[in-house]
Formats: C-alpha cells, structure tokens, sequence
C-alpha cells in the first residue's frame, strides 16, 4: 500500500485521492525514509537507476558493494 500512497504503483493515488488522507500520507513518507524499508526496496530489482539495483543479496556489504553500478562498467 505505500507504493500506492506514493504513487509508485499504479498511479492510483490521483483516483484515491490519497493526499486528502494526511496521517497515511505523513506515516507513509516516514516508514519510506528508514534505512531497512530504502534497502529492502533495492533488493531483487532489475529496474531503475543501477546504483539502486542490487539484483541478488548474499550479504549485508552487498548493499555497499555489489549495486548494478559497481557491477557494470559504464559506457562512458
């Protein structure tokens, strides 16, 4: 439901009219500002920007060491 509330999923929260509703919106924003709910997000993502990407996790240096960005080389 967060992503909703964000308007990350679905571009639903137009139709919901989710900003009429303060305390979600207000709870929504502080649950997506700790750093377990930004690094959960990143894992197992194949989309994005790379340095938000971390496609496998095995360890928790993994979110330090092995984003998509560090990865791949850049085409610069």
């Amino acid at each position: 439901y967060g992503a909703v509330t964000l308007n990350q999923a679905y571009n639903a929260a137009e139709f919901l009219d989710v900003q009429s509703y303060k305390n979600v919106v207000r709870w929504t924003n502080e649950i997506a500002e700790r750093p377990a709910v930004k690094r959960g997000r990143m894992v197992n993502r194949p989309f994005g920007k790379p340095e938000e990407q971390l496609r496998e996790r095995h360890d928790a240096s993994d979110f330090e060491l092995r984003t998509q960005d560090k990865l791949e080389p850049t085409g610069g």
